[in-house]
């Protein structure tokens, strides 16, 4: 009896592990092929670490070859808050917090967080990045990402613009030209240990392509002074804004572009949209007489009337289509060359009179006004300018002297330097080449001829009337010592809501190239709303001078000016 109860015992024991057995096999085969390749994920990330390689994005420089932008590598901060102890979250908070400058509960919703990676912060400066270091926290860890230094800070902010942390371009050639300069992104698979600790051991790796590099036709050293008279300008007559162009005349290239108020690049993170904005190309407004070069141009073109011809301009008023014109000081008879020089407006009103509407209006838009000159930046307006059919009878009256049209900075140095060149509308262009790291060229501005506006001759005699203009005219202060110049004023009245022009809201500008026989630069001062003087013989013709001037001796010695520019 009792040896058949134990052989009943030992079979259900023997049943019972046989069936355990079976049933691990089963097990065994059910993960074999139906969970393994779960598992294996699982596994993978546990002991896998995929990363994004960063390419270095491509350097910026200026037409000398001097980086206006680059990359520098930086440590990044991440945590693993899966083996982060819970208890400790709060004091790796406020101990991060003080170093880093971050809010404290901000950390603490990150480290809280239910993943195995979490950004803390990006691109840290070298001393924070080694105060952190110093803590040795586990579960902390760096990684090295490339950060967007502006070496100049202010210099050419509106045609640099910036890149985000992620290196994506947001603003201006950065912007623009980004899928040249961000290169493509690489990937490798490092190995982990069993505490999730990177390896330097990599598993698969796809390197980074870099970003090509932008040459600017900006040069630095002209833009370092054309912002450092224009940031006088504003500051000293407490103005809206200013902006100002140096330009080859002869080819387009851009050699200086800024504008005011202006921003810092390297930090831009609470700057205002009216800070950001490239008011050269995108801020219309009502040239004023400045604009008398094209009325000038068009009448010796077209042979209407000749430097000589007098002109009667009524002391002072004239009436034209129920309009009553005034001059700023009264004038009786005036040479047509006087006309310009001393600014005119009845005397050029009379000699647009004679010219025609119809005639008129077509060299405004062959000087480029009213549509786009094609820059290859972004934000460029068209400006305004009706068509004949739509003038009212005041028009002739208004147009001829710069009313009733609106232009931009940029299209008045286009228009200027067809006079300085010979009559030739040229395109304007900022960037002149794209090339890799080896400085292999693989795509290159050149200039471009949009068309001829004007003989040679006319140009030639307009280019003596603007020297009369600075020499003995209402540009006498843009007169630039050592060299001739040649250059046209402008005080133009701003239009109110209401559409009417205002009293105490003006735009001086001064427009002008150097030296006059044979022009190396053409510039274009607009300072918005000066006060409490507002004359662009006053405000503005002083910038062109003193840019001019500097410039000018820059180009023909390399001598670096000493007086660093205002910020």
């Amino acid at each position: 009896m009792y040896i058949s109860n134990y052989r009943r015992r030992s079979e259900a024991v023997f049943l019972i592990f046989l069936s355990i057995l079976i049933l691990c096999i089963l097990r065994i085969f059910y993960i074999q092929f139906f969970r393994s390749a779960y598992l294996k994920q699982i596994a993978d990330k546990q002991h896998n670490l995929f990363t994004e390689l960063e390419p270095r994005r491509g350097t910026i420089y200026d037409s000398n070859l001097r980086p206006q932008a680059f990359n520098m590598s930086m440590d990044s901060l991440y945590a693993n808050p899966s083996i982060i102890n819970d208890n400790d979250k709060p004091r790796i908070a406020a101990q991060l917090s003080g170093i880093l400058g971050i809010n404290e509960t901000f950390l603490k919703e990150r480290l809280n967080r239910k993943k195995a990676f979490i950004w803390l912060a990006r691109k840290l400066p070298p001393a924070k990045s080694e105060a952190v270091k110093q803590l040795k926290i586990k579960g902390l860890g760096f990684l090295k990402e490339s950060k967007r230094i502006y070496p100049n800070g202010y210099l050419a902010s509106h045609v640099l613009g910036f890149a985000g942390t992620d290196n994506n371009g947001l603003e201006g050639v950065e912007r623009d030209f980004d899928k040249y300069l961000k290169g493509e992104p690489g990937w490798a698979l490092f190995l982990r240990d069993a505490r999730q600790k990177r390896l330097d051991i990599w598993e698969k790796m796809v390197l980074p392509k870099d970003g090509l590099e932008l040459v600017l036709t900006i040069d630095e050293v002209i833009q370092y002074i054309a912002e450092r008279e224009l940031d006088k300008a504003y500051r000293k007559y407490n103005a809206k804004g200013a902006s100002i162009v140096v330009m080859d005349p002869h080819t387009g290239r851009i050699l200086a572009m800024a504008s005011r108020p202006t921003y810092d690049l390297d930090n831009h993170a609470h700057t205002s949209k009216e800070a950001m904005r490239n008011r050269a190309i995108c801020d219309l407004f009502e040239p004023g007489s400045v604009f008398k070069i094209v009325t000038a141009s068009a009448v010796l073109e077209e042979k209407k009337v000749s430097e000589e011809d007098v002109f009667f301009c009524g002391n002072g008023t004239y009436q034209v289509g129920g309009r009553v014109l005034h001059d700023h000081m009264p004038h009786g008879n005036l040479t047509f060359r006087q006309v310009i020089e001393q600014s005119s407006n009845i005397g050029t009103v009379k000699a647009a009179q004679i010219l025609g509407g119809d005639a008129l209006y077509r060299y405004v838009k062959a000087f480029g006004f009213g549509n786009k000159l094609g820059i290859d930046i972004s934000g460029e307006i068209s400006g305004m300018i009706k068509e004949p059919r739509f003038w009212s009878k005041t028009s002739i009256s208004a147009i001829p002297m710069g009313q009733e049209v609106g232009v931009t900075a940029l299209q008045l140095a286009s228009a200027i330097s067809v006079i300085a060149n010979g009559g030739q509308l040229m395109r304007p262009y900022i960037v002149d080449s794209i090339r890799d790291k080896q400085g292999e060229i693989i795509k290159e501005n050149s200039p471009v001829l949009i068309r001829k506006v004007i003989s040679v001759d006319t140009a030639a005699r307009i280019r003596k009337i603007l020297t009369g203009v600075v020499e003995q005219g209402t540009g006498k202060m843009g007169k630039v010592p050592g060299f001739s110049a040649a250059g046209k004023t402008g005080t133009a009245q701003k239009l109110e809501p209401n559409g009417a022009y205002s009293h105490n809201k003006f735009v001086g500008s001064f427009i002008g190239f150097a030296p006059a026989e044979d022009p190396l630069l053409a510039i274009v001062v607009t300072i918005d709303e000066p006060h409490p003087i507002y004359f662009g013989g006053v405000v503005a013709a002083p910038v062109f001078k003193a840019v001019a001037g500097d410039a000018i001796r820059y180009i023909k010695s390399n001598e670096l000016p000493v007086e660093a520019p205002a910020q």
